[in-house]
């Protein structure tokens, strides 16, 4: 039997799924930002600074962020004087990143494509692992949580950034006609893919709630787990840590 993995409502040949996801992040990656602006009000701002101040960033650590792409949550570490390796599958949303960085003068970061599943870093390198919106992306997550693990420090800690599954009744609804209907018609809008984000929402259904999502963080051996959901759990950090 072929093993199999979800690409947004579809199940297909888990070997193909990197080269499709590559593909919708190349297609997008010039208009990131601004879409996420778009189809979130401006909100995953605020997400990503109450992410960061999660993480706790310090001067001196080496934190790798994987699927970090155009560098929003890079660029809110580095500021505290972390050294950040920048690390996405993907060149197209890697070279957005660099451009951004050249452009608001921030020097030091490192820039690195890297599969999140298999990782060319040494064993026990980093202080921190962030991921934000990426995890869901991944074909295999529980090869990317195993490789998160091995290449953090004893005593460094995991933070996850993911959209998960309202608990709030009747928001829930609502935010399912939005995201369905009107995200692919932002889209076309403002990208000329409608596509593309239609898979990044139906990518979003079809990702762990945030209980089977925080077991799988402990399977990979992180302890002393925790979710914090935000708007219900519309969107949630997870964390855990590596003794």
């Amino acid at each position: 039997m072929n093993d199999t993995a979800s690409f947004g409502y579809r199940d297909v040949d888990a070997a193909a799924k990197q080269g499709m996801v590559r593909e919708v992040f190349s297609n997008v990656a010039a208009k990131y930002d601004l879409m996420n602006d778009a189809m979130s009000g401006g909100a995953h701002r605020l997400w990503k600074d109450q992410f960061v101040r999660r993480v706790k960033p310090r001067a001196g650590e080496q934190i790798l962020d994987m699927a970090g792409g155009t560098g929003d949550i890079a660029f809110r570490m580095h500021k505290y004087g972390a050294h950040v390796t920048v690390s996405d599958i993907n060149p197209q949303m890697l070279a957005v990143g660099v451009e951004r960085a050249q452009k608001k003068g921030y020097d030091g970061l490192i820039w690195s494509e890297q599969n999140a599943e298999e990782l060319t870093f040494g064993d026990r390198a980093f202080d921190a692992y962030t991921i934000a919106f990426g995890i869901r992306n991944v074909t295999h997550i529980d090869k990317a949580l195993a490789e998160a693990h091995r290449v953090l420090k004893y005593g460094g800690r995991f933070f996850c950034l993911e959209f998960s599954t309202t608990t709030w009744p009747g928001f829930s609804d609502v935010y399912d006609v939005y995201s369905h209907r009107l995200v692919p018609q932002l889209g076309k809008l403002f990208a000329n893919d409608a596509d593309s984000y239609r898979y990044l929402i139906e990518s979003i259904r079809r990702f762990p709630p945030m209980p089977k999502f925080e077991g799988m963080i402990r399977d990979a051996g992180f302890v002393n787990t925790k979710v914090e959901p935000i708007l219900g759990g519309l969107v949630a950090i997870h964390s855990g840590w590596k003794i």
